[in-house]
């Protein structure tokens, strides 16, 4: 026979650890190819592919991000080679399965939940020449999988009992994976099963929670590490129920992270013992760690309809504290459309967690997915729903279509101006002086792009500024207009530190005067008396570079490395402060160095010195 088993992946840095596992478990008794593709993929480009390897045996994981794309592949696949026997497994089909065989008739086999167990037991019984006609007597021995037989009646066997962890093989062993690992996500599984309920996961299906040993875990984890991989996601969904597990797997990866290796991990908050955040505080390297947290809702009459338990109390002590230690990036998710969280509960869900200040907020929103308490309860709260994969609902009794469209706006917004930590400085004074809601802020600005027309434009680096800029403008009008030169200073702060180099203009393109700003610099770099070093909001401290002094005797080379601004107001009182002082006008000037990146500095200014209109704030080729 010759096996092959494909995904289609939402992306090409993704990597399948379903694939893995079949062809791991599979060998040495069935050689099993694995083929990767993407979503993106045209469907004739993958048939092509699929058809050159000419199987006898054709599996597919299916999941709801590609299985629309999968049917058409299939389809092909099953006109150009009526002997084939396809199978298909993942959550998608694991759940309805006889609403999938009905549905799809090129398909033979759904390998229903686990699939290593019972993919390798098809195998055995259908081994030979012609295995989609031997499948069609056999396959009631399969435990854990449904079937056709000749006549095209659909059967479903009984499911497969689970088995110990430790008896599956590693999936993490492929010479041909190793050229790959640091330039694509691995992903681990050290357990399978969850312990919560929550209804709308396909986890609350399963019941327990099983584990491999830590030896088996470390074992994996060190094979990856000492073979390039430079990010590693674990799947488990609450890593840290087991404290012991975690703090030992913590601590393991802490000494041998290699030093280029990030691992992620999803967490349940306000079950993280406070000893083990005390034992990451000291211990962690900042940055080695990255913690999904999935906070979902704050409205504890919507988590209970969901049979979530949630302590937010503890969990936002958990996460402060973790924030605090300044070790670990947090990913905090949120779900839109929950029973009975119309939109003013989930306007204050939303400004709830977003008050912890993660790294990351995601914005989703529900999908009803087959075998989930919430889609078998649909009707009762009135959810409407896509038909298709993935199923994201339209509206419910409580929430319409109208508001989940200014919910995906926001949702846009958050991922373009918060996520990406460009804007820092300039949205901490939004949220401080001028927006008491951060939702309120995304979502004006989201009905604000909206208006403008720019969600079907493409956007550079500085159209982003320029465009925050005159939407504060419109929003701020004459009433708070004092704000406006403390905001354009910022979204200048902001601007300098996304580049490596320094920036040939900024995001406003207005031609300065040459002249004017010569002997500005001139004057600041020959006084250095005058220049101090601006501290980061994500920095520690703030020291004059010693490259930057060594520049103060290169007057004429300045424009190669110093990118300049004129700010209305006092920048160091505000960076070391936080306090606007507008009798002081200064500099802010950026300095980039190869290996050193960009460091920031603010010029006093002398009464000697000509003043820059304001208008005429961004240097470019002095």
């Amino acid at each position: 026979m010759s096996i092959v088993v494909a995904t289609l992946n939402a992306k090409y840095i993704h990597t399948s650890l379903a694939i893995r596992c079949l062809k791991a478990h599979c060998a040495p008794e069935f050689p099993v190819d694995i083929v990767e593709y993407t979503i993106h993929d045209p469907p004739m480009h993958i048939v092509m592919d699929l058809y050159a390897r000419q199987p006898t045996v054709l599996g597919f994981s299916c999941y709801i991000w590609n299985i629309e794309q999968t049917i058409t592949v299939i389809a092909h696949m099953r006109q150009l080679c009526p002997a084939l026997l396809i199978v298909l497994g993942g959550p998608e089909v694991s759940y309805d399965t006889a609403y999938w065989m009905h549905r799809l008739a090129a398909v033979d086999v759904i390998v229903q939940g686990e699939g290593e167990e019972t993919f390798k037991h098809l195998l055995q019984v259908v081994a030979g020449d012609a295995p989609r006609k031997q499948a069609q007597k056999t396959l009631h021995l399969v435990w854990g999988c449904a079937y056709r037989k000749a006549d095209g009646d659909v059967v479903l066997n009984p499911p497969r009992p689970k088995v110990p962890m430790d008896t599956l093989a590693s999936p993490h062993r492929f010479a041909e994976d190793v050229p790959h690992l640091p330039n694509r996500i691995v992903y681990v599984e050290t357990s399978r099963g969850c312990p919560f309920s929550c209804q709308f996961c396909l986890s609350s299906i399963e019941v327990g929670v099983r584990y491999h040993s830590l030896e088996r875990a470390k074992a994996d984890l060190r094979y990856l590490i000492e073979h390039g991989a430079t990010l590693i996601k674990f799947v488990d969904r609450t890593f840290n129920i087991r404290r012991d597990y975690a703090l030992a797997l913590f601590a393991f990866l802490i000494a041998h992270h290699g030093g280029r290796c990030v691992f992620q991990f999803e967490i349940t908050a306000d079950i993280l013992r406070p000893e083990v955040i005390a034992y990451l505080a000291e211990h962690a390297p900042p940055g080695l760690f990255r913690f999904e947290i999935g906070v979902q809702s704050t409205n504890d009459a919507t988590n209970a309809l969901v049979e979530r338990k949630q302590n937010f109390q503890k969990l936002a002590h958990t996460v402060t504290a973790i924030r605090n230690s300044g070790r670990i990036v947090q990913h905090l998710d949120l779900i839109a459309g929950l029973p009975q969280e119309d939109y003013a509960s989930f306007q204050r869900t939303f400004d709830d967690v977003f008050a912890l200040r993660p790294e990351e907020l995601q914005l989703g929103f529900l999908k009803m997915l087959r075998g989930t308490g919430v889609r078998r309860d649909a009707a009762k709260f009135g959810y409407v729903y896509s038909e298709t994969a993935p199923y994201e609902i339209l509206g419910n009794d409580v929430l319409s279509f109208a508001e989940m469209t200014r919910m995906k706006r926001a949702e846009d917004m958050v991922e373009k101006y918060w996520n990406t930590h460009r804007f820092d400085e300039t949205l901490h004074y939004i949220f401080t002086h001028v927006f008491a809601s951060p939702y309120a802020f995304f979502e004006s600005l989201g009905l604000f792009w909206h208006a403008q027309g720019w969600g079907t434009m493409g956007h550079q680096l500085e159209t982003l500024y320029a465009r925050l800029f005159s939407f504060i403008i419109v929003h701020l009008g004459h009433a708070m207009a004092d704000h406006l030169d403390v905001i354009r200073g910022l979204l200048h702060w902001d601007y300098v530190c996304q580049h490596r180099h320094r920036p040939r203009k900024g995001w406003e393109d207005t031609p300065p005067d040459a002249s004017i700003w010569k002997s500005v610099m001139q004057h600041v770099l020959r006084h250095p008396q005058h220049i101090v070093a601006l501290p980061r909001r994500r920095a520690t401290s703030a020291q004059i570079s010693p490259s930057f002094l060594a520049l103060v005797a290169q007057v004429r080379d300045v424009h190669k490395q110093l990118f300049v601004h004129m700010v209305t107001f006092d920048i160091e009182k505000y960076a070391t402060e936080g306090t606007i002082d507008r009798k002081t006008p200064t500099l802010l000037l950026a300095y980039y160095r190869a290996n050193e990146g960009v460091s920031l500095y603010a010029g006093r200014m002398s009464p000697s010195l000509p003043r820059v209109p304001l208008d005429q704030g961004v240097v470019d080729g002095v």
